[in-house]
């Protein structure tokens, strides 16, 4: 049973003297320029910055607009004080509670089941708290649940911080398959904030895989009147042409069979993106050498005067030296870090070039 509408709840937490209620929007390590330039555009006001998360403040259409943020991995509804660990949350439930029906209020259907990550989750206080949300909202608690819940100490304040969504708002719904190794959709999406979409109409994919560059693309420029992309690979193919229509693009993007290596005529385009192939893709550095190299000089040919090449790779050593001594110019990098599913770190660069004059 709901307490009250969003409105409601957030009143008698200002009643009740507790902290303000923010949104906290977690990203990839190093997209902060990208998503900060996101939300200034959707007119959110930041509270504060980290390295992976940016604090907003809360609003009551906030979920809304929080919905179309691409940029944004995870969206959490959070509260901060230094008293709220465990063992005051478990003697003061309500405060746990506002946030939860805050959350089930825009869409109580999509949550089901509950999870707690928190230091100590066998300890009496966590279970007993575990109990007030099974027994309050009729939730199960599961490993793999809708409704995510953290309770954590990152500094000297303690945090409470409920996900919005059942799902990362990085999961895509246009995602009908996901490929090994597949681009994620947020760097995906700062891939072609770099290619300056918003004055082009001709958008080429090198390498398209699973067709997340394209379908980014074509889903946040409806300007772009040319997307094509090219893969020698028939499985990526088939995929992407899955994703293609689950996004309802099929008439907009276009995939080929092609091999760079063959140099295949498409025209001219005013943007070129890669997910440049790397790692367990190829077997022998010579080979990748070569590949680059092809592929630059491919784009040297296929890129307008003025037009943008934006390629993204772990393998950035190589690329920047072989575009060092290219028609191309390096006008600005971003360095990321991620985390992979063997809990090791991977740190892929976005490299933004221009050709020269």
């Amino acid at each position: 049973m709901l307490v009250g509408t969003i409105k409601e709840i957030c009143q008698q937490n200002e009643y009740m003297s507790e902290p303000e209620i923010k949104i906290k929007l977690s990203y990839i390590v190093g997209l902060k320029p990208v998503v900060l330039k996101e939300l200034k555009q959707h007119d959110f006001k930041i509270l504060d910055e980290t390295d992976d998360s940016v604090y907003v403040e809360f609003s009551d259409d906030m979920f809304s607009k929080i919905k179309h943020l691409r940029s944004v991995a995870r969206a959490y509804v959070v509260i901060q004080s230094d008293k709220y660990h465990p063992t005051y949350l478990s003697n003061h439930k309500s405060v746990l509670g506002n946030l939860i029906d805050i959350i089930l209020e825009v869409n109580k259907k999509s949550f089901k089941s509950f999870r707690i990550n928190c230091a100590g989750a066998d300890s009496s206080e966590v279970r007993s708290i575990a109990k007030y949300i099974e027994e309050t909202y009729e939730l199960e608690e599961k490993e793999e649940a809708d409704l995510k819940i953290y309770i954590i100490k990152p500094e000297d304040t303690w945090e409470i911080g409920i996900q919005i969504t059942p799902r990362p708002l990085s999961v895509r719904d246009y995602k009908v398959v996901n490929m090994s190794g597949a681009m994620d959709p947020t760097i995906a999406h700062a891939v072609n904030s770099f290619c300056n979409l918003e004055e082009a109409s001709s958008y080429l994919n090198v390498f398209s895989g699973s067709a997340t560059l394209l379908i980014e693309a074509g889903q946040s420029y409806p300007n772009l009147e040319n997307l094509i992309g090219f893969d020698n690979d028939k499985k990526h193919l088939s995929l992407s042409i899955q994703n293609i229509k689950k996004a309802d693009l099929i008439k907009r993007v276009k995939v080929k069979e092609a091999d760079i290596f063959y140099k295949p005529d498409f025209g001219k385009f005013d943007a070129i993106a890669s997910d440049l192939p790397f790692g367990m893709l190829i077997s022998k550095n010579e080979d990748l050498e070569n590949l680059y190299k092809t592929f630059v000089e491919y784009c040297e040919v296929k890129l307008e005067p003025r037009g943008r090449l934006v390629v993204y790779t772990s393998e950035y050593e190589l690329i920047e030296s072989i575009l060092s001594k290219s028609q191309f110019k390096i006008i600005q990098s971003l360095q990321l870090k991620l985390i992979t599913n063997a809990n090791a770190y991977l740190r892929p660069k976005i490299i933004v070039c221009e050709l020269k004059n």
